[in-house]
């Protein structure tokens, strides 16, 4: 096999990676141990994301006409990708919980759901909360009013039901 036919391959995989992702997060792996790396990629695993060291020239040919063109700006020096399928933060998540441990570990960029981001920009990311999270959040304010009215009108039936009996 030709050395085009082989790069052709792994931009091909890219691209596939790339089409079903809803974010890519780059970061800066220099410096890890062996150790934090396997811990690393397990977390992420363990998360539904891919984490791959990719050559820059492969990405740049594999983000072309996709909404991680973005990232194009940022592919300098060795980089590690993270793709999230599912969760559009979890790749961000994980990262940014290693990197509090890890200080080799840094965030270039990234593209979440369509939106470029920075390294500053990918901290805030990684701080919002899963959706599921969010949304157990949003019904457990729906559920206190609720439970506090039904508590009212139950008073209140009791009430009418203890006038009733006498």
């Amino acid at each position: 096999m030709a050395k085009i036919e082989q790069k052709q391959v792994v931009v091909n995989e890219i691209k596939e990676k790339l089409e079903k992702a809803t974010s890519v997060v780059m970061v800066d792996a220099r410096g890890l141990t062996v150790e934090q790396d396997t811990v690393l990629r397990k977390k992420l695993r363990e998360a539904g994301v891919d984490y791959k060291v990719y050559k820059n020239t492969m990405m740049h040919f594999a983000i072309q006409g996709t909404q991680f063109e973005g990232l194009d700006a940022h592919l300098s020096g060795p980089s590690a990708f993270a793709f999230s399928y599912g969760d559009a933060t979890a790749a961000a998540s994980v990262l940014n919980t290693m990197a509090k441990d890890v200080k080799a570990l840094e965030f270039k960029a990234g593209v979440v759901e369509g939106v470029l981001y920075d390294a500053a920009g990918m901290k805030l990311v990684a701080d919002i909360p899963s959706r599921d999270v969010l949304i157990s959040k949003l019904l457990g304010s729906f559920k206190s009013p609720i439970a506090s009215f039904a508590r009212v009108i139950q008073a209140i039936a009791d009430k009418d039901g203890e006038a009733a009996a006498e």
